[in-house]
């Protein structure tokens, strides 16, 4: 399917910004937004870039393993780095700016190495429709000074999305994915332990058939969030016990199952317009 003059106009703008940046690292997480972002970067300076995927105890194997496949399949160059989130007590507590502290371990360790390697540059995918969303990492990225190629573009979510398709990428519908501290609600610390748990749940969500979902970690309370449209699989007698089955064994004492279905970012409904404040 043919994408409109200004969705046109748009990628070229992409293409501009990019190339206006000179030697850039992009800091890739296999997502929609900042996979199509790596390969609009590679598509306009070849060897001038230069993914790059944080690896830590805060990233899915499943992520990290589909993100890798991603670049080989593309051809885009990619650099595996670790950070260390999980040694930093303001985001071990895990309140409301917790996400700020994830992004700023990671453009410090990006900022090192691209001034060890001669980078001119650090990308992110934020887009315009993030603009309207929580999320305190955003304070960070502008701290550091990481370039917005797609924000600068004008580009939105549903706009990459079609981009991809056009150009063929096979991430172009991957459902919306964040970090595994994501799950674990405000106020509880973020443990390795409690990743592990949430990551076997999702993993365990996904052989059952499940494409689009959440595990929410609650202490001794898994909440399991589907997507509306995979609901019916989800409410059956059968499926209910392989659910009490599954997060039992895994180590949660109660399992449920949330009747609202799947919403992105949902623990930010817990904030207090105050914590919110404080965060951004």
């Amino acid at each position: 399917m043919a994408i409109s003059a200004e969705l046109a106009q748009k990628h070229k703008a992409l293409d501009n910004e990019l190339r206006a940046l000179g030697r850039v690292l992009v800091a890739y997480s296999g997502g929609i937004d900042s996979a199509f972002l790596a390969w609009a970067a590679h598509r306009a300076l070849g060897k001038g870039m230069l993914a790059v995927i944080a690896d830590s105890a805060s990233l899915a194997r499943f992520q990290l393993n589909d993100a890798v496949e991603f670049a080989r399949e593309q051809s885009i160059p990619l650099e595996i780095i670790h950070t260390q989130e999980l040694d930093r007590p303001e985001y071990v507590r895990n309140d409301s700016s917790r996400c700020f502290h994830c992004k700023d371990e990671l453009f410090s360790v990006m900022s090192e190495f691209a001034a060890a390697h001669s980078f001119q540059a650090i990308a992110y995918g934020i887009n315009v429709d993030d603009k309207g969303d929580f999320r305190p990492g955003q304070a960070a990225a502008a701290q550091h000074d990481v370039a917005t190629p797609l924000l600068n573009a004008g580009l939105g979510k549903e706009e990459i999305r079609s981009l991809a398709r056009e150009a063929g990428l096979r991430i172009w519908d991957k459902p919306a994915s964040a970090c595994l501290s994501s799950r674990i609600e405000y106020g509880r610390e973020v443990t390795a332990e409690a990743l592990a748990m949430v990551e076997r749940g999702e993993d365990a969500l996904r052989q059952l058939g499940f494409r689009q979902f959440r595990v929410r970690h609650h202490g001794d309370i898994a909440r399991i969030e589907i997507a509306r449209d995979e609901m019916a699989h989800a409410l059956t007698t059968e499926m209910a016990a392989e659910f009490s089955r599954i997060f039992k064994k895994i180590g949660f004492k109660f399992v449920t199952l949330d009747l609202e279905g799947f919403r992105s970012g949902s623990m930010n409904a817990l904030l207090t317009p105050e914590q919110i404040g404080r965060a951004g």
